[in-house]
């Protein structure tokens, strides 16, 4: 995380901190076309639904930090099958001016169990599948349903 002089934002002096995590997409291990999203509590205390993924910590590299995180916002073991890309965006908290950088992966279930029981931030308040074909309406962010036409290709490259 790194912090820099930033701008103003209506009217605010922030602080630049740029962030970086990294997650994405889980496809169930029974090849049912299904990904795993995980839901968190919006500030109108609806659902959004979107892909789990999270801060690296220490040294671990983005695909670590990946695995890491998948396991515990949605209880699932998985191996990365390939990168899908990058999403950069800029959002205002507090006095700061986040500049996150998200890289996604597509990955494969391996084992385990949905659960939000093991996030330790408790960001996640549930867990579930999710018809490939139903991502562009489920998720709530129009960034990730651009990196979920990844999925689709991929699988369509399977066929």
């Amino acid at each position: 995380m790194t912090e820099q002089p930033g701008r103003s934002h209506r009217g605010r002096r922030l602080t630049r901190v740029e962030e970086t995590s990294s997650g994405g997409f889980v496809l169930a291990a029974d090849d049912s076309n299904r990904v795993a999203l995980i839901g968190r509590l919006s500030r109108s205390k609806r659902i959004d639904w979107c892909v789990p993924k999270g801060h690296p910590e220490g040294d671990e590299s983005l695909e670590q930090a990946a695995i890491r995180e998948i396991a515990e916002e949605t209880g699932l073991i998985v191996e990365i099958l390939e990168p899908l890309g990058s999403i950069n965006y800029e959002f205002a908290a507090g006095n700061k001016l986040i500049a996150k950088t998200v890289h996604h992966f597509l990955m494969r279930q391996l084992g385990g169990d949905l659960t939000v029981e093991n996030d330790p931030q408790h960001e996640a308040v549930d867990v579930q599948w999710f018809e490939i074909e139903n991502l562009q309406k489920t998720l709530a962010h129009e960034n990730e349903r651009r990196i979920a036409l990844g999925v689709q290709g991929w699988l369509e490259r399977q066929a």
